[in-house]
This record gives C-alpha cells, sequence and structure tokens, in this order.
C-alpha cells in the first residue's frame, strides 16, 4: 500500500496547482479606443450619464490572452462585478473608461462585462479592484494622444498612413501596438482601437507575442474628431 502523504502538504500542492490553473494565460492586451471613431460609424453612439468624455483615447479592456492567439473568459461565475469594490477609482473610470453604447447608461454594466469575462480570469494576479486600478495606471503610463500630437497626427479629421500612426507612438511611448480600424458612415477607414501587450504580471509593457485578430486598415486612416 502506498504512503499517505500528510496532510500539510497535501495542501500545499492543492494551493500550487491551483495557482497554476488560475493563470490560464501568458501576457494581456491593454486596448485602448478612440472615441471619435466609435461614435462616426452607422450605429453612432450614446453618451454616458456623467457626460460627453474628453476627447482622448478610453479604455476597452485589459484581456488575458495565451501565446498561441486564444483566450480564457468568464473564469469565475461566483465573482460578480461588485461597484462597491471600486467606489474609489469610479471618477476615474468614468473619465478613463467610458461606455459610449446605446442607451445612455452609468458604466457599470460595461465595467462588469470586462471584470467577469476578463478580470477574473486573472486572479491569480488581481482582484476586482486592482485589475482596474492596473488598466487606468498602464493607459496613464502610455500618453498615446500626446504621442500621436507631437508628431502631427491630430484627431481633426485628416488621413495619415498606417506607417505613421505606429510611428508617431512607437516615437512616443516606446511601444509598436496593433492598430485596428473600423469604417465610418462613408466607409472610410478610420483609427479605432489601439493594442498594447503587458506582461503576466499585468505591470510591465512587452513585445507582443502575437497579434490580435482586429479589422485590418486601408492605406489611408482617418483620424475623426470627437
Amino acid at each position: 500500500m502506498a504512503a499517505r502523504l500528510p496532510l500539510a502538504i497535501l495542501l500545499a500542492l492543492a494551493a500550487v496547482a491551483g495557482r497554476a490553473a488560475a493563470q490560464d494565460y501568458d501576457f494581456f492586451y491593454l486596448v485602448l479606443q478612440w472615441p471619435g471613431s466609435y461614435c462616426d460609424t452607422k450605429q453612432s453612439c450614446c453618451y454616458p450619464k456623467s457626460g460627453k468624455p474628453a476627447a482622448d483615447f478610453g479604455i476597452h479592456g485589459l484581456w488575458p490572452n495565451r501565446d498561441d492567439g486564444s483566450y480564457p473568459q468568464n473564469c469565475n461565475p461566483d465573482a460578480a462585478f461588485n461597484p462597491s469594490k471600486v467606489s474609489d477609482l469610479l471618477s476615474s473610470l468614468r473619465a478613463k473608461w467610458p461606455t459610449l453604447a446605446c442607451p445612455t447608461n452609468d458604466g457599470l454594466r460595461f465595467w462588469g462585462h470586462e471584470w467577469e469575462k476578463h478580470g477574473t480570469c486573472a486572479a491569480d494576479v488581481f482582484d476586482e479592484h486592482g485589475y482596474f486600478q492596473a488598466a487606468l495606471r498602464l493607459r496613464d503610463r502610455l500618453g498615446v494622444l500626446a504621442a500621436l500630437t507631437s508628431a502631427g497626427v491630430n484627431p481633426d479629421g485628416g488621413y495619415y498612413t498606417l506607417d505613421q500612426i505606429k510611428g508617431a507612438i512607437r516615437e512616443g511611448t516606446g511601444f509598436e501596438p496593433y492598430v485596428e480600424c473600423n469604417r465610418d458612415e462613408a466607409g472610410n477607414s478610420q483609427l479605432y482601437q489601439l493594442y498594447f501587450c503587458v506582461s503576466a504580471a499585468g505591470d510591465s509593457f512587452v513585445e507582443c507575442p502575437v497579434l490580435p485578430r482586429g479589422r485590418p486598415c486601408g492605406s489611408r486612416i482617418e483620424f475623426p474628431a470627437f
């Protein structure tokens, strides 16, 4: 008969296995969204109850991803979003992670979706408060809009090449994003979302191990006003 392991060892092994299972990802995508492009489509948009957001890149999400391009989701159905846990962050979330979905709302549904679908899959690194705080800090560290405008890429309805946009952001931030475009009502390609890669610890930017499956851009990319 095989010898039984002491209870303390069994508990330690279970804890290690639990942590290994929890980190079912290799890095994060920090996804930033230009509100002018979200709104300038046939679907249009609605401003949140707090009013029109600033003309700046807002957060779409901080998404755990695997090196093969797949990603975990909805990892803990019991960890429902609790606004009281981020009460001190709500003003920052309204300003930097605004919802533009219709009908007009207060953003809680959007943030809840992001936490429950993506944030719960990084529970080995973040609790709910830490998840949102990390995304806010990472977004602020980049200064994307300043990087673009300092290179003459301005949100005034002008057109730019993909190389101009990537080059300006790389020069200003030190990292080159994956650029996703959408289409305005006239069918023009426009700057929509930027994907930056973040370490599995959620605290530093890294080169992307794999690119997302976002919508590609045309040769002329509009940067619409908001």
